[in-house]
């Protein structure tokens, strides 16, 4: 962070210097790291003037060290900065990471370059430099791009993206995070759990280019105006595509596995519930408390953050709150009507949810029927054994 922001102030000046006639930009792509925050990858412009100075210019920088960054970020006030640091530098950086670097020379002609570096110039400003980050809208691919179209005057056409040859997978925000982040499938939990059905919607190519690695699949057979957006592509880390990811998470770790161990082993106690003819209450305190406290995080998402893709999201039907009746009720003997009225109602929410998911806008991620069951056998367990007792 420090060195970003050193070579910022050190290199501001000297960005300001007039373009030249033989200045080359281009679009640079960064392939997927091992953090959960760079599976799609990056991109940069670069800026080559021909004495010899030569930036590639981020608009992915941010600060972990700034005040209340984590509260604000989950909030939704994700402020990134644009920041500038020599292109060496740069390629170095992800050259020790083992991360494939390409680069897309831009067919500018003067004109289109001076507008260009003009655009940089200003957004590097101390007053501009800040801009509000969007995960899928407007980020560290789609910002470049959209300079770049400002510069050239004219609307871009991008090239088929990678992702269109996926078979059996719509064109989606949420399906397009799906393939990047196949080795991390805890972090793409999160993401189902967390983004509701503002991200399953059919994109466009355009609205495909805001993961890096799909821009730049797109850029060689881009075209601006009827003529092509780059004059030549150049390969500047010659690393494998996802050398630099983790390995895939084990099967026996994934989401879908220790749920579907979960849900096994509430099936066990369920049934030795049922022989018993009592229910084991700190098992549902426990499983209705991970519930409640998943729906206190929905709530917050829902309600209080301002990320766009939060809301709606049809979980909220499931995971809110109201879980939290059972694990605090269910040790009270005169709650016990309570509880059973909560179970009763829980239950045909789960069985209409369970039934209408085909048809709602909003994809689900596997891990969820587990759970979903889980929920839905300790409900129906509860109800057999108090309804009853209770009328």
């Amino acid at each position: 962070m420090k060195r970003f922001l050193f070579a910022l102030i050190a290199c501001l000046a000297a960005i300001a210097a007039p373009a030249q006639t033989d200045t080359v930009v281009s679009i640079v792509n960064v392939y997927p790291g091992k953090v959960f925050y760079e599976l799609e990858g990056h991109t940069v412009l670069r800026v080559a003037f021909p004495d010899g100075r030569d930036y590639a210019v981020s608009y992915g920088t941010f600060d972990f060290e700034a005040p209340n960054f984590l509260y604000r970020f989950v909030k939704g006030e994700t402020d990134y900065f644009v920041s500038l640091v020599p292109w060496q530098l740069f390629v170095d950086e992800y050259t020790r990471q083992h991360r494939r670097i390409v680069e897309h020379r831009l067919a500018f002609d003067h004109a289109q370059t001076r507008r260009l570096v003009g655009l940089l110039e200003e957004n590097l400003l101390p007053e501009n430099r800040i801009y509000r980050y969007n995960y899928v809208k407007d980020n560290c691919a789609t910002r470049p791009l959209r300079l770049v179209e400002l510069a050239a005057g004219d609307s871009i056409i991008l090239g088929p993206a990678p992702f269109e040859s996926q078979p059996l997978m719509r064109p989606t925000f949420r399906n397009v995070m799906r393939l990047y982040h196949s080795y991390y499938p805890w972090y793409q939990f999160g993401i189902d759990l967390a983004l509701g059905s503002g991200i399953d919607y059919m994109i466009n190519r355009r609205e495909m280019s805001f993961a890096p690695v799909e821009l730049d699949g797109q850029l060689p057979a881009a075209t601006v105006g009827g003529r092509p957006l780059v004059s030549s592509n150049i390969v500047v880390a010659d690393f494998a595509p996802f050398e630099a990811v983790e390995p895939p998470t084990p099967w026996y770790l994934t989401p879908l596995a220790v749920f579907g161990l979960l849900f096994v082993l509430i099936v066990a106690v369920t049934v030795r519930d049922q022989r018993r003819h009592r229910v084991t209450r700190w098992v549902d305190a426990v499983l209705y408390g991970v519930y409640g406290i998943a729906g206190l995080v929905l709530t917050y998402l829902i309600f209080v953050s301002v990320h766009e893709a939060t809301s709606p999201n049809w979980l909220y039907l499931w995971l809110n709150p109201l879980c939290l009746i059972p694990t605090i009720f269910i040790w009270l003997k005169k709650c016990k009507g309570l509880v059973l009225s909560y179970q009763i109602v829980n239950f045909v929410v789960l069985f209409l949810l369970a039934a209408m998911w085909y048809w709602l806008p909003q994809s689900a991620n596997p891990a969820f029927v587990p759970l979903l069951l889980a929920d839905a056998v300790r409900s129906a367990s509860y109800i057999r054994l108090n309804y009853k007792s209770n009328a």
